[in-house]
């Protein structure tokens, strides 16, 4: 029996299952990688946005920013709007952009903007990018190479498409072993320091797959960490009420009808819809809590945004998907590695899911361990990470509803109910009282969202602090960064095409390398 980490097995395709094998054979030339996947099994297909870092995944398996935009039906992401959050007045609306504000740890923006300038939404006062956004610009010219940006970005994108063109580049240039197979057991090792650790999957069709370490990309199901070993899902129905999704992909209502350049987030009476841009079609959906709403209610709603948005002729029936919110105990148990919606799924805001994929895949394939006697180590900072990243995913998302001040159903108010937040949350609030989100409150280096993400939601939802005047505010410094965000604003719209221009003059012509 081999002590040394040669051969990983992927079990299960799909974004997650190929994103994984991808990172790992890039970086590891030498290790064999395998993906094992069950023939005919649908995607759940409705992580359809990334954060920028998606763009440095790509470029680190090597793929190309132009093939992927073309093939994956993907469009240009520069954060998100939110509509309706704060009190659901028809002016509710704020964006949390991907760019941070300009001189953003320079000086106290926050403060100076509560001191003068209050009246002006926090990101439009500070950022350039919701600008773009309120005028469909791209955040790139023509002439920007392959995954630059004259401002930040990410992607939207069909995750079916996304599962298939991964695949592709995988077999074909990454040398990434390919079973379709359903699995039928979980075979361990029964003897010697190993016993208890998976030695093989059994398969249907394509008989023993042996691996030393088995990495679970099975989705909800969790065959290797849920069904095999026992790793329970620590619940957060309590924290995050929404449980069900209903998803439906609709047409524009002409071929050059303008491409959106955030996620918009509406809020409803007892959940939100979520309204994205692709090049093609529109993927909307509604998220909502079935303690607080029926499914019937639910489709209803969704038929009457669906209306009061153009939408116009048939539109199929949508898809309905039911989860329970929550993430495992443990993401790594032994030598088998949750990753994906094995590992946990909570609601879609703020599009947290391929970003865990991506953070998980980097930490494996950068801390993957040499030797058997290696892998609990890595194991255990592994889980204490991912368990930080969660908590603290799950503490930002709250941020939302904890601050709305709507009162149009019991939904809104059991969100506010103090026992329904974490204690940190609760901490980090009145810490605000009286200062903004620094990077003292957020100290790891790789944060999952960074202090200025916590700012543009937390004053975009109408919290109003008061800040004691402090000699480090340098609100003159403040107001040189505003205006420079204005001009920003007002160079960058005249010059950035609008985003079909710009994924249409990348479909005929391609970028730059750079």
């Amino acid at each position: 029996m081999r002590e040394s980490i040669e051969h990983v097995v992927v079990v299960g395709g799909g974004s997650a299952g190929w994103l994984v094998a991808g990172v790992l054979a890039a970086e590891h030339p030498r290790l064999t990688v395998t993906l094992v996947e069950s023939p005919g099994v649908p995607p759940i297909g409705v992580g359809e946005g990334t954060w920028p870092s998606m763009r440095e995944t790509l470029q680190r398996i090597g793929v190309s920013e132009a093939a992927f935009l073309r093939e994956c039906d993907a469009a240009f992401k520069q954060g998100s709007r939110f509509d309706g959050w704060v009190d659901g007045s028809a002016r509710d609306t704020y964006f949390h952009p991907f760019s941070l504000p300009q001189g953003y740890g320079d000086a106290n923006l926050a403060a100076a903007w509560q001191a003068a300038h209050r009246a002006v939404p926090f990101a439009d006062l500070v950022s350039y990018q919701p600008h773009l956004c309120l005028q469909g610009r791209a955040p790139k010219q023509p002439q920007t190479p392959e995954y630059a940006g004259v401002a930040n970005y990410g992607y939207h994108l069909d995750a079916g498409k996304f599962g298939a063109f991964l695949q592709r580049h995988c077999i074909d240039r990454l040398r990434v072993r390919h079973v379709l197979a359903h699995v039928v057991d979980v075979l361990p090792h029964t003897e010697g320091q190993r016993s208890g650790d998976i030695a093989a999957l059994a398969t249907r069709e394509a008989g023993i797959v042996e691996g030393d370490l088995f990495v679970d990309c099975t989705g909800m199901a969790s065959l290797l960490l849920g069904r095999h070993y026992g790793v329970p899902l620590v619940s957060q129905r309590g924290v995050l009420f929404n449980d069900r999704a209903l998803a439906v992909q609709v047409p524009y209502a002409t071929p050059d009808t303008p491409i959106a350049s955030q996620t918009t987030s509406t809020a409803q009476a007892h959940g939100w819809i979520w309204d994205i841009g692709l090049p093609t079609r529109r993927g909307i959906g509604y998220v909502y809590s079935s303690a607080h709403t029926s499914d019937d209610a639910a489709a209803r709603l969704l038929s009457a945004y669906l209306d009061a948005t153009g939408v116009a002729g048939s539109v199929p029936a949508p898809r309905k998907i039911a989860f329970d919110p929550g993430y495992r105990a443990r993401f790594w148990e032994r030598n088998a590695v949750a990753i994906g919606l094995s590992s946990g799924f909570i609601e879609p805001l703020e599009a947290s899911a391929l970003a865990l994929v991506e953070l998980s895949a980097s930490w494996l394939a950068d801390d993957l361990p040499a030797t058997r006697a290696q892998m609990d180590t890595v194991a255990t900072r592994f889980n204490e990470a991912f368990t930080y990243r969660w908590e603290r995913i799950i503490d930002f998302l709250k941020l939302h509803y904890v601050l709305s001040r709507r009162t149009d159903s019991s939904y809104w108010h059991d969100h506010r109910a103090a026992h329904t937040q974490s204690a940190r949350l609760r901490e980090l609030l009145a810490l605000w009282r009286t200062r903004a989100p620094s990077r003292r409150d957020f100290p790891r280096i790789e944060e999952i969202f960074p202090s200025a993400s916590w700012q543009y939601v937390l004053y975009g939802m109408g919290f109003r602090p008061e800040f004691p005047e402090r000699a480090s505010d340098l609100p003159v410094q403040a107001d040189a960064f505003f205006r420079e965000a204005a001009r920003l604003a007002a160079r960058m719209l005249p010059q950035l095409p609008a985003n079909r221009e710009m994924l249409d003059h990348i479909r005929r012509y391609g970028m730059s390398a750079g």
